[in-house]
């Protein structure tokens, strides 16, 4: 997915961190924010570049992926252990070395000569956003307690939000006008002001220290299977892409998979997924519900505003405009779902929402090779869409912190965290297949709606994965 918006369980990193000493909150909560929103920024400016980057570097239906998969493959399959490493170094220090990594990777994306050097660029922007988030996250946790870390919490995913929404905008300003390198200097000034708060203002924190190292084997386990199996799923639609290179690669992809559950198992509890947390059928469902769902929604967010500015001939800054009113809604809506959650729990919430994800993404079925009204066209499914995950996020963060013990908060909400990216790095992979019909009008929309109706599935199996795995409460809270 689209790391455009925070995602459902981001919050409960910050939740299960301990309380320390902190003579300069606001400057921390300044810090984070600014820190966290290079993530979030980078997560949807560059779907709105993806046609100029396309025509620039003359890129495949394989690269066009990659430009986002680069990103998503190290933040999704290393955000568990840039966690860890901070609890055990200390956060701030592995803050301010996700912001360098950061900053220094988004230089070497403006100044990419090639495809080749983007791609490595956003690969390292990946590595230093695994290192942001979490730590961004647990230093929130460490400086605010009781109803002022919630406030905090709440304002860090507000203009994480808001940095989303205005994002694309004044990115697609900045490619209609000045090219689509100008995009990755947006980040320069906010890491600079991030980085002075954080050395300047911000305390070290770290957890008091178990024994045993890192769980660097399943860190490297986990890359190096989700690599080969997104390269596999990305180079399918290629041509000459060969039968049995596809599959050899993919079978070693699932071998490295299922070493992974391996070394998992044997850590316990000093692993980065201990399986001990899929021990009830609900954490089961959410961590289906949440691939599935964010899956649907990160193939939407990198496939609509190609479409816009490829078929339907609209701006680049047009194309981040028709995208507001998803971010707008799920803010919107999020505060009262909340509410709602915790009177009644989350297993119909999530499931509703999902339906309705599902209903909204059934309708982009419409969009014909005419031309493109996005009034008629486009935001009635927005807005549906917008609708169902504004249902779905608040619950789904409640319900994970709720079906797992107070040891395992941390853990369990940036597992489900990490499976929401990786739910959109592997959407993001079967976008290849659209991609390849951008030579044609026709084929491209009739790919593109094929890719619609699967979204609308994968949004249909997270309703049934709610109705079916989630348990209800057993009883109501009290209003």
């Amino acid at each position: 997915m689209s790391t455009a918006f925070s995602t459902a369980c981001d919050g409960g990193i910050a939740a299960a961190a301990r309380l320390q000493d902190n003579r300069y909150p606001r400057a921390t909560l300044a810090a984070t924010i600014l820190g966290s929103s290079l993530a979030f920024i980078d997560g949807s400016v560059v779907n709105v570049a993806l046609a100029a980057l396309g025509r620039d570097l003359a890129a495949s239906a394989a690269a066009l992926s990659w430009t986002i998969n680069a990103y998503l493959l190290p933040l999704g399959a290393l955000i568990l252990l840039g966690g860890s490493a901070g609890d055990h170094f200390g956060r701030r220090r592995l803050f301010l070395i996700g912001l360098v990594v950061f900053t220094l990777a988004s230089i070497l994306c403006a100044a990419a000569p090639s495809l080749h050097w983007l791609l490595v660029g956003r690969g390292l922007q990946g590595i230093g956003a695994a290192l942001l988030m979490p730590n961004s996250l647990a230093m929130l946790g460490a400086s605010f307690s009781g109803e002022a870390r919630g406030r905090a919490i709440g304002m860090w995913a507000a203009v994480g939000a808001i940095s989303g929404a205005i994002a694309p905008l004044i990115g697609g300003w900045l490619v209609d006008t000045s090219g689509w390198r100008t995009i990755f200097l947006l980040n320069l000034p906010v890491a600079a002001a991030a980085g002075f708060l954080a050395w300047k203002f911000v305390p070290e924190s770290k957890e008091a220290q178990e024994s045993g190292s890192l769980d660097w084997a399943g860190a490297v386990l986990a890359t190096l299977a989700l690599g080969l199996l997104t390269w596999a799923l990305t180079a399918a639609p290629e041509s000459a892409a060969s039968f049995a290179v596809l599959w050899t690669v993919a079978l070693i992809g699932a071998a490295m998979l299922a070493a992974f559950v391996r070394v998992e198992a044997k850590r316990g509890e000093r692993a980065i997924m201990p399986l001990a947390l899929f021990a009830t059928p609900t954490f089961v469902g959410l961590t289906l519900l949440t691939f599935f769902l964010y899956a649907s929604l990160g193939g939407l967010l990198v496939l609509l505003p190609y479409l816009l500015i490829n078929i339907g001939n609209y701006t680049a800054v047009a194309a981040g405009a028709a995208m507001l009113p998803l971010p707008l809604l799920i803010g919107v809506l999020s505060p009262t779902m909340g509410r709602v959650t915790a009177r009644f729990g989350g297993r119909l919430p999530l499931a509703i929402g999902s339906a309705i994800v599902a209903a909204g993404l059934a309708l982009l079925m419409r969009v014909g090779t005419d031309a493109i009204s996005y009034w008629l066209d486009i935001l009635p499914a927005i807005a549906i869409v917008a609708i169902g995950m504004g249902i779905s996020v608040a619950p789904l963060t409640s319900t994970v912190m709720a079906s797992v013990t107070r040891d395992h908060v941390g853990t369990a909400s940036g597992f489900n965290s990490a499976i929401a990216r990786i739910g959109g790095l592997i959407a993001t992979a079967l976008l290849g297949f659209v991609f390849a019909q951008q030579g044609a009008t026709s084929e491209f929309v009739d790919s593109f709606r094929i890719a619609a109706l699967i979204g609308a599935a994968c949004a249909a199996a997270a309703a049934c994965c709610a109705l079916l795995l989630i348990e209800p409460p057993t009883q109501p809270a009290a209003a």
